[in-house]
């Protein structure tokens, strides 16, 4: 039985799991669908499998959620989106943030000195998902931070257009799904093909769960939007929650916080390096939830 989000106990980077879990590699690939897809790429995956429950670590010292409660102003609550706040789904344009998630991003938001969602999706497109207000939303991986990334806007659809693949448009980036593919592995293989091109031409390419994302050569990712909504709101305390390798960049930005606590979202398709770098992991968003609540 999964254990109640109450119950996650919050790690120490030392500390031993007190379940293990067994990492492996996820070979995710598709062929041309029957239909147009609307969801994420992966290239092989590093996993971590645990069954129906989450992996839990322990550390014998105060609960770094108590301290970060203990003076919400001085902090930050920085989130993902798709596997985090909204349960995964085959095609991203039905994904929901569930109304009791939505309340409590509502109450988080009036207490702490930021609440943020950066979302691989547009901004625009984050916030007609949460629909929260007082929430800042950052989109494209904080593409959109970035002034220097417009002047590729063009140059990435052009490269979409040569692509024989439903395309997803987020701007400044674009994506090309297979978790609907009748054949993974064939689907795989094509767009692995479609990343080594768009090296070629100057393009960024990065797999997710199961999608490819093509983005500007421009240095701006979760991690570098973290530091920026940090620095322009002069807070030295955050956690973020994520369930994907684009937010390791994320959590790789609060090294050196006065308190930073890294969530991991963890599920068969998280990346292993995810859930070792996690100070607390939890087994789904709805487990996420519980442990929103107590902050």
């Amino acid at each position: 039985m999964p254990i109640e989000a109450s119950e996650v106990a919050i790690a120490g980077r030392s500390e031993k799991r007190l379940t293990r879990s067994r990492s492996g590699t996820t070979t995710v690939p598709p062929p041309t669908p029957s239909r147009a897809l609307k969801k994420p790429a992966t290239k092989p995956m590093r996993t971590s499998r645990t069954g129906n429950r989450p992996i839990v670590r322990s550390v014998p010292s105060e609960d770094v959620l108590a301290r970060l409660a203990g003076d919400p102003q001085r902090a930050a609550i920085l989130l993902d989106v798709d596997g985090t706040l909204a349960p995964i789904v085959p095609r991203p344009e039905d994904a929901r943030v569930p109304d009791d998630a939505k309340r409590e991003l509502s109450r988080l938001a009036t207490s702490y000195g930021l609440v943020a969602c950066i979302s691989g999706r547009t901004g625009e497109d984050a916030r007609r998902l949460v629909q929260v207000e007082g929430v800042r939303y950052v989109g494209t991986h904080g593409l959109e931070l970035e002034p220097e990334a417009e002047r590729w806007r063009v140059p990435i659809h052009e490269f979409a257009a040569t692509v024989d693949w439903p395309v997803e448009d987020k701007g400044l980036s674009v994506s090309f799904h297979y978790r609907e593919a009748a054949d993974e592995e064939a689907a795989l293989e094509y767009l692995e093909g479609v990343a080594e091109r768009a090296r070629v031409a100057g393009l960024v390419p990065r797999f997710g769960r199961k999608v490819l994302e093509l983005r500007p050569p421009v240095q701006a990712d979760k991690g570098t939007a973290v530091r920026r909504l940090l620095a322009e709101s002069g807070l030295g305390r955050a956690l973020y929650a994520g369930d994907n390798t684009t937010d390791l960049d994320a959590f790789g930005a609060l090294e050196g916080l006065e308190l930073g606590v890294r969530v991991a979202v963890s599920s068969d398709e998280a990346p292993a390096e995810l859930v070792r770098s996690a100070d607390v992991i939890v087994g789904s968003p709805q487990e996420l939830l519980g442990l929103l609540r107590r902050l």
